[in-house]
This record gives structure tokens, C-alpha cells and sequence, in this order.
């Protein structure tokens, strides 16, 4: 799950170029979030160097966004997974509509990030911004893949009622933002608003039909959506923000190692929607090491 993100001062950027250029010999310090899926892309790139014949020194799980963004640009570690749409964070374009498009997502924050000594590598496809899901059966009922078949659906008069947290009902770049983009009101008996709610919450409430739920907030990469038969729906309109995850290498380390690149782009390639969502559910569902299940899935990728 994406960890939110507050607005970063990024002062350390300088110091950040004035390191020494990384030796070829030395480890590659591999860092990730405190999260779920930061410990599931975090082991996969480690492993993956590793079998690749690259030394590499563990620093996973270090701490927010925050933390392991700046860790990065001093250089006290040197790779590690970020998001995409997190760049409107990073440099202050949270207004920018660069953010609702995949590519021009990921150009945005390459090409800024370029100036700091930064390099962002092939991203995953998938995109864990916030969603609404709804449960399996009704979406293999009623043939439900997108927002705008939900839209059809309301407008039909289906049976709905949705799950989330007070932020995402209320701010204008949720349920609101999905309202109007596709063309349908949520009435106050088709909500259950969850004090306080997190995703954890609202799936389950969607998996047990807590008052009539069959829908729930989600991001688009948790882990329990698997586990709990829940579909994300599409947002085929890109109302939400792009946040495909991406190893960020900072650029001194990877002219030391440049066959980084090639080991991790087809790993992340491999990182689509319902991957990604079934390895995060192996580790926060099934309580699965994620060291486990990363080797798994490099085993089944091959070279």
C-alpha cells in the first residue's frame, strides 16, 4: 500500500552531488518503505542484483517517503522503489494534470529527478492510486471491469453500497472527483462512512457485506483484494493520479553498474495490476517472508 506523502524540503540535494562517484566494487545499498509492497519490491531488487552477480548492502524497510527519499539523495542509500505520481510531491506540482497520465507521469519525474542525480529506471504497469473496487460475484454479475460500466449500472438503478473513509468521501479528489468525471451521485444510504477508515477496513467490510456493502475505497495494488474477491474498477478516464512504482538509482551507481538497468527492467515489466496485487497478498494475507516471496517469483521469471 502507498504510504502518504507529505511535501518533502529537499535540502539535502546538494550534498547529494557533491559525493564521490561509486566504485565498482562497492555494494549496492538497496532501500525501500516501511510498507507491504515496499518489502515485496524491495526483495525483489535485492534479489535480483544479487543474482545478477552485484553486491548489495540491505536497507529495507527503512521508514516512510520522506525518510528513504532523502536517504537517497545524500547517498547514505542507492536505489530503491518510489512512485510515480509522488513527483508532484517532490516538486511541488500537485496541481499539474502531468500526473493523470502514465507516461507523461513517469517523463515528469525522470527528467526533474535527472537534476538531482537521480535516474528512474522501467516502471511496473500497475498503479496504486486510490480505486473503488466492488466484490467478484457482482462484477462477474453484472459484467462490471470499469467506472463508466459502474456509471451504467447506477443509472440502471443496481444495488450499491460503498465503503470508505471520511477523507475519501469528502475531498475533491476522490469520490467526488469520480462523481463527476463519470457521471453519477452516491446518495447518503448508498455510503458507509468508516471513522477513521483505512483500506484494511473497507475491504472487509466489502468481503462481509457489513449493512449491504458491495464496494469498497481501495488502492489498486493491496493485498487482500485477492484474498478477499474484490475487482478494482478502471479508471478509463485517469481521474486519479499515476502511481506506478519505479527502482530510482542514483546516477553515479548505476555508471558503476550499468547492467542495473537491464536486470531490473524486466522484473518490473513483469509487475502488472494483478501481480502485484497477489504478491502483496501473499505477504500481508497469506503472512507469507517476503524474502520468500520474492524468491518465488524471480524463480518463475527466469532471466
Amino acid at each position: 500500500m502507498r504510504i502518504p506523502f507529505s511535501r518533502l524540503t529537499l535540502l539535502a540535494a546538494a550534498s547529494a552531488l557533491s559525493l564521490s562517484a561509486a566504485q565498482a566494487d562497492d555494494p549496492v545499498v538497496v532501500s525501500s518503505k516501511i510498507d507491504t509492497e515496499g518489502s515485496v519490491l524491495g526483495q525483489l531488487i535485492l534479489q535480483r542484483l544479487e543474482s545478477g552477480g552485484i553486491a548489495v548492502q540491505d536497507r529495507l524497510q527503512l521508514g516512510g517517503t520522506s525518510i528513504v527519499r532523502e536517504a537517497l539523495l545524500t547517498g547514505e542509500v542507492d536505489l530503491y522503489p518510489e512512485y510515480t505520481g509522488n513527483g508532484a510531491f517532490f516538486f511541488d506540482m500537485t496541481d499539474s494534470d502531468v500526473w493523470h497520465d502514465a507516461e507523461a507521469a513517469y517523463r515528469a519525474v525522470r527528467d526533474r529527478d535527472a537534476e538531482n542525480g537521480l535516474v528512474w529506471l522501467t516502471p511496473a504497469s500497475a498503479n496504486n492510486t486510490w480505486a473503488m473496487s466492488v466484490r467478484g460475484d457482482l462484477a462477474r454479475e453484472h459484467g462490471l471491469t470499469t467506472l463508466e460500466d459502474l456509471a451504467a449500472y447506477l443509472e440502471q438503478g443496481g444495488e450499491f453500497k460503498f465503503a470508505a473513509s471520511a477523507e475519501f468521501v469528502e475531498s475533491e479528489q476522490a469520490l467526488p472527483a469520480f462523481q463527476e468525471a463519470y457521471g453519477f451521485a452516491l446518495s447518503q444510504d448508498q455510503l458507509l462512512v468508516l471513522s477513521g477508515g483505512n483500506t484494511a477496513s473497507t475491504m472487509r467490510a466489502a468481503a462481509q457485506q457489513t449493512s449491504g456493502v458491495n464496494a469498497a475505497m481501495t488502492y489498486g495494488t493491496d493485498g487482500g483484494l485477492n484474498a478477499l474477491d474484490l475487482v478494482v474498477l478502471e479508471d478509463t478516464l485517469g481521474v486519479q493520479p499515476v502511481y506506478q512504482p519505479a527502482p530510482v538509482v542514483r546516477a553515479e551507481v548505476l555508471e558503476a553498474y550499468p547492467e542495473i538497468d537491464s536486470l531490473l527492467g524486466p522484473l518490473f515489466e513483469a509487475l502488472d495490476l494483478a501481480t502485484l496485487q497477489r504478491l502483496n497478498g501473499d505477504v500481508a494475507v497469506n503472512g507469507l517472508d517476503p524474502r520468500r516471496v520474492a524468491a518465488d517469483f524471480l524463480d518463475g521469471l527466469g532471466d
